[in-house]
């Protein structure tokens, strides 16, 4: 109950917001890594912002090991709260599928994340991202775990954007 109440709190903070003032990223590719997944698999991702207040990005990591492999996909979406010139604090929901193989069993399930974070550049550095998050996360392997997150920036992402 707890998890639906600060989910809808977070999906309404983010779409009542209004649109803010910050510098160009409309429309320009962020690619990269992160380590969201709740199974602890490097991932490739990317990240695009559709306008100035809404985003959309993705991540997938795999290991073909028989011992501590797996692989997880995820979707994610951004709203941007406030924008200073190498500074944008947003509000994301992240959706994902995940497996983990251990000892030669697997198991199947999925994440959900609420999260509210910062992306930011050095200046005159403005290709490279780097983010922090916090907030929640649910998944599900085995049993369905809550739990608080704090991702730091090379957990988050670190993005190239084109």
């Amino acid at each position: 109950m707890k998890t639906l109440a600060i989910g809808l709190f977070l999906s309404i903070l983010m779409l009542c917001t209004p649109e803010l003032q910050a510098r160009d990223a409309v429309g320009r590719m962020g690619l990269g890594m992160s380590n969201q997944l709740s199974n602890d698999l490097p991932s490739i991702s990317f990240k695009i912002m559709k306008n100035r207040a809404f985003g959309i990005g993705g991540m997938f990591g795999m290991s073909t090991s028989d011992s501590e492999g797996g692989y997880g996909a995820a979707i994610k979406l951004y709203r941007a709260f406030f924008e200073e010139p190498q500074l944008q604090f947003y509000g994301s929901i992240l959706g994902g599928l995940i497996k983990e193989k251990s000892n030669n069993q697997s198991e199947s399930g999925f994440q959900v994340d609420f999260t509210l974070g910062s992306e930011f550049s050095f200046a005159g550095l403005d290709s490279l991202g780097f983010s922090f998050e916090f907030g929640v996360s649910m998944n599900k392997t085995d049993d369905i775990v809550l739990e608080t997150v704090g991702y730091h920036f090379i957990t988050a992402a670190i993005h190239f954007y084109l």
